[in-house]
């Protein structure tokens, strides 16, 4: 039997593992949106046959659809987002702002749902927007300011779009939409959506993307699906498994994207990440 802290390991190397594949797919020749397409035929192919999905109980009239579509549409956007930021930005920051995203859902909560903030929270946001700014700030040097505004629009499009995605799947849980069948649905969708926009743009197949969009899509998967199974692995436990994840993909993807690819960060970037890490701890459930 795998031992139970192997599921959050292995969400946490799947998370890790996307960033580094979108990082050499310009090297490797990679058409990004072909991957992602194929990414998501592959993603639902597996929530299908191992999460088992009833795409039936989403005919109930409380489903919001609206949720959906708009799930189909940000995920692949997103996804784009993201493999802009890590080619520009690199691993290190794309992955903070992207954990960095965990406080909008309780922004959400005060603003949208009438959720009393307490003094806790509210630190643990200001440290996130503090941390967030010191991740935006990057080395000027002669004739690259284009790169730096675009950089650092890439990076709060990766901040807001991942929270908004999460804010959506909890208006999914609210309505009493089963989460298997939600995910389901919305793979399909942003599959399609992907497959539409790459035929009106005549892309040109080839089998390179196709396999790097295979691995992709289990490497997608399996981020998602371990997180779960952690979760149901720790019942008692979930403050473990949202601080564990969270912390982890930060720390691994600073392993990885300054000890291997050699990314340059400024000493506010590293700053930015210490601190996206205290916020993380202070915004864990008590």
């Amino acid at each position: 039997m795998i031992h139970p802290i192997y599921t959050l390991i292995v969400s946490i190397g799947c998370s890790v593992a996307v960033s580094v594949l979108l990082k050499v797919a310009r090297q490797q020749r990679i058409e990004i949106g072909q991957a992602i397409a194929v990414n998501y035929v592959i993603a639902a192919a597996l929530c299908l046959f191992i999460l088992q999905p009833n795409p039936a109980s989403l005919l109930k009239p409380s489903t919001p659809w609206w949720v959906l579509i708009a799930l189909g549409v940000l995920l692949p956007g997103i996804f784009l987002a993201m493999a802009g930021a890590v080619r520009h930005a690199g691993i290190v920051l794309s992955d903070a702002a992207q954990r960095l995203s965990l406080f909008l859902p309780l922004i959400a909560a005060f603003l949208l749902f009438g959720e009393a903030p307490s003094t806790g929270k509210l630190i643990g946001i200001a440290t996130a927007l503090i941390a967030l700014a010191c991740l935006l700030i990057r080395p000027r040097t002669t004739g690259n300011g284009g790169n730096l505004g675009k950089t650092a629009a890439l990076l709060l499009c990766v901040w807001v779009g991942y929270g908004t995605i999460d804010i959506l799947f909890k208006q999914l849980a609210k309505s009493g939409a089963v989460f298997s069948s939600s995910l389901f649905a919305t793979f399909v969708l942003a599959g399609v959506l992907m497959l539409l926009f790459l035929t009106i743009q005549r892309s040109s197949w080839s089998l390179r993307n196709i396999v790097a969009g295979v691995i992709l899509g289990l490497l997608n998967f399996g981020n998602i699906y371990f997180y779960i199974r952690a979760h149901q692995v720790f019942p008692h436990n979930p403050t473990l498994v949202f601080s564990a994840m969270n912390i982890g993909v930060i720390s691994v993807g600073t392993l990885v994207g300054a000890g291997f690819f050699k990314e340059k960060l400024s000493w506010f970037n590293v700053l930015g990440i210490g601190l996206a890490i205290a916020a993380i701890v202070i915004l864990i459930p008590k």
